[in-house]
C-alpha cells in the first residue's frame, strides 16, 4: 500500500495569476518615451487613467462578455413593423461609453495643440491592448470628420455631436441626441475593393438631396446615426451621407438584411444592408466619390497601424507574464534560452511597431504646415498598414503558443487577439491594395520617393548594415520594369528600413543590434524565436516587462 497522501485534485500549482491590476501606460517605459519624443507627452494624465482601466479586471470582463455574447439582429417588432435594430450585450455599450468618453475618437480634432495625433495614438494604442471590436466605430467616427468637412453646413450640424466625448445609442433624430456615431457602407458584393464597380444608384431630389437604391455588402456598425456611402450618379461614383433617422424622426430607408458571422471583431456588428429610397446628401464633387474618401482612408489606415501595434503589446504582456510565472523542466519558462529567444523576438517586433506607429502620428501632426511631412505621411501610411497588419497574425500565434494550451482556450484573451488579427490587413484595403497604393502615391507625387529615401538615409546614418539595405531599396525603386509585381517586396523593405532606423536611433543598443542583425542583415529564420546567436535576449526582455 502506498503511504503517500494523494494531492487534492482541485489544488492549483504552477499556474500564473491573472494579469490584472497594472497600469498599461505607467508601466510601459518604451511607449511613454516614444510618445514624449514625438510630441505627445502632455497626454500623460489621460493616458494614466486609461492605462489603469486597460489593466483592470473590469476591462477584461467587459471585453470577454462583449465578444462572447454576440450582437443580434431584429428586423421587425412583434407587430410586424420594420425596426432594423441590433441588440448588443450591456458590456458592449459600457465599452463604447468608456471609449467615447475617453475621447478616443475626438482628441486629435479637439486638442488644437502640437502632438494631438501622437497623443490620440497613445490612447488608441492602450485601448487596443484590451478590446478591438469597439475600435471600429471609434475609428469611423474619428475619420468621418475629415470627409464631412467637405460640406461645411453638414459638418456644422453633425460635428458637435460627433465630437462629443459621450455615447448615446438611442435610435433618435440628431437633435434629440447627446452624441452621435458615423459608420461606413462602401463595398458591394460584385466588386469589393474595386469601388468603381459600385451599382447603387442615386437619384437627385433637389437641394443637394438624393434617393439611394441598392445594396452594400459590408456596413460596419449598422446602428450608427449616419453612414458615409457611395452611389452612382450620371457623373459616376459619388460620396453621400445617409442619416439613420430623418429630420421628422422617421426611419430612413436603410434595411439591415443580415449580420455577418465573422472570424473575429465579434463584439462589433457588421452587416449587409439595402437602400430603399434612402434619403442622402451628396458630399464633395459629383462623380468624385472615391477621391473624396481618400483622406478618410488615410486616417482609418493610420488607426489600423496603431491598433496593430497596440495588439502586439497586449499579447506580449500576456506572453511575458505567463512565462515569468510558469515553470517546466526545472526552470521558469522565461529562464530557458530558447524561450528567451522567442520572447525577445516578440519584444523587438512590438517595439519596432510602436516606434513606426508613433512616427506616422508625428507626420500626420506636422502635415498641415510641413509639405515634406505631408508627403511622408501619404506614403508611410500604406507602407506601415501593410507591414504591421501582415505581421500581426503570425505574432499572435507565437504569443499564444507561449501560453500553450492555456492560450488556446477562450478564457484567455489570446484566442480573441488571434481571431482579431487578420481584419487589420483586410479592412481598408487588403495587402495588395495597400502595396499598390504605395506605388500609386509614388507615381502621382514623385517627390514622395525622395522624401522617403531621405527619411531612410537619416535613419541609416552611421550604420553600414542599414545603409546597404537602403541602397537595395533605392535600386528596387529605380527598376520600373515589373515593379507592380514587386510591390509587396518594396513595401516590406521600406517598412523594415523605417523600423530599423527608428530602433537604431531610439532603442537600447541590445535591442537595436538584434533588430538590425535579424531583420536587415539577414541572419534570421522563418519564425519568431530565431534571433542570431549573440542576441542579448535577457536585456531585451527586461526592457519590455511591465515595470
Amino acid at each position: 500500500m502506498n503511504d503517500r497522501a494523494a494531492a487534492p485534485v482541485d489544488q492549483t500549482s504552477n499556474q500564473p495569476p491573472l494579469l490584472v491590476g497594472y497600469n498599461a501606460w505607467e508601466q510601459d517605459a518604451i511607449l511613454r518615451a516614444a510618445v514624449a519624443r514625438e510630441g505627445g507627452d502632455w497626454i500623460g494624465e489621460r493616458a494614466h487613467k486609461l492605462g489603469e482601466l486597460v489593466g483592470s479586471e473590469r476591462m477584461q470582463l467587459l471585453a470577454d462578455q462583449a465578444n462572447r455574447h454576440l450582437p443580434q439582429l431584429r428586423t421587425h417588432d412583434r407587430f410586424g413593423e420594420r425596426v432594423d435594430a441590433v441588440d448588443y450585450h450591456p458590456a458592449y455599450h459600457e465599452l463604447m461609453a468608456l471609449a467615447f468618453g475617453a475621447g478616443l475618437h475626438s482628441l486629435a480634432w479637439k486638442a488644437r495643440r502640437d502632438g494631438a495625433f501622437v497623443a490620440r495614438a497613445a490612447l488608441n494604442y492602450l485601448w487596443n491592448q484590451a478590446e478591438n471590436g469597439t475600435s471600429c466605430p471609434v475609428t469611423m467616427a474619428f475619420a468621418a470628420v475629415q470627409v464631412m468637412r467637405n460640406d461645411p453646413p453638414l459638418a456644422a450640424e453633425w460635428e458637435p455631436k460627433l465630437l462629443a466625448d459621450a455615447y448615446d445609442p438611442r435610435p433618435l433624430q440628431l437633435s434629440q441626441k447627446s452624441a452621435a456615431t458615423v459608420g461606413m457602407a462602401m463595398t458591394e458584393k460584385q466588386g469589393g475593393s474595386d469601388l468603381r464597380t459600385n451599382q447603387t444608384v442615386a437619384t437627385e431630389l433637389g437641394d443637394g438631396a438624393y434617393a439611394l437604391e441598392g445594396h452594400k455588402w459590408f456596413c460596419s456598425a449598422p446602428m450608427s446615426d449616419g453612414f458615409l456611402t457611395l452611389a452612382r450618379t450620371g457623373a459616376g461614383v459619388t460620396c453621400f451621407f445617409a442619416p439613420r433617422s430623418l429630420a421628422d424622426g422617421t426611419r430612413n430607408g436603410i434595411h439591415i438584411q443580415r449580420l455577418k458571422d465573422k472570424c473575429g471583431n465579434r463584439s462589433n456588428a457588421s452587416s449587409e444592408i439595402e437602400y430603399h429610397g434612402a434619403w442622402a446628401r451628396r458630399i464633395g464633387a459629383d462623380g468624385r466619390g472615391i477621391a473624396t474618401l481618400i483622406e478618410m482612408a488615410h486616417l482609418t489606415r493610420f488607426d489600423i497601424v496603431v491598433a496593430s501595434a497596440g495588439m502586439m503589446r497586449g499579447a506580449l504582456n500576456q506572453a511575458l507574464h505567463h512565462c515569468e510565472h510558469r515553470s517546466a523542466f526545472g526552470r521558469r519558462l522565461v529562464e530557458q534560452p530558447l524561450m528567451q529567444n522567442v520572447l525577445a523576438d516578440l519584444a523587438l517586433e512590438t517595439e519596432a511597431a510602436t516606434l513606426l506607429a508613433l512616427r506616422l502620428a508625428r507626420a500626420l501632426d506636422r502635415s498641415a504646415h510641413d509639405p515634406q511631412e505631408r508627403l511622408l505621411a501619404r506614403i508611410l501610411t500604406p507602407v506601415a498598414k501593410y507591414w504591421l497588419a501582415k505581421r500581426n497574425p503570425a505574432f499572435m500565434f507565437e504569443a499564444m503558443e507561449c501560453l500553450g494550451g492555456n492560450g488556446y482556450v477562450e478564457e484567455a484573451p489570446m484566442a480573441r487577439f488571434y481571431r482579431e488579427a487578420p481584419v487589420n490587413s483586410i479592412w481598408e484595403g487588403s495587402g495588395n491594395v495597400a502595396c499598390l497604393d504605395v506605388l500609386r502615391s509614388m507615381q502621382k507625387q514623385p517627390d514622395s520617393v525622395a522624401v522617403l529615401l531621405r527619411e531612410l538615409r537619416a535613419g541609416a546614418s552611421g550604420d553600414r548594415r542599414l545603409a546597404r539595405f537602403v541602397d537595395a531599396i533605392e535600386a528596387q525603386l529605380a527598376e520600373t520594369d515589373g515593379i507592380e509585381q514587386r510591390a509587396r517586396r518594396i513595401a516590406e523593405m521600406a517598412a523594415l528600413a523605417l523600423q530599423a532606423g527608428l530602433m537604431a536611433q531610439h532603442a537600447a543598443p541590445a535591442a537595436a543590434d538584434a533588430f538590425l542583425n535579424s531583420r536587415v542583415d539577414g541572419d534570421w529564420g522563418h519564425a519568431f524565436g530565431t534571433l542570431p546567436s549573440g542576441a542579448r535576449c535577457e536585456e531585451i526582455i527586461a526592457r519590455s516587462r511591465l515595470g
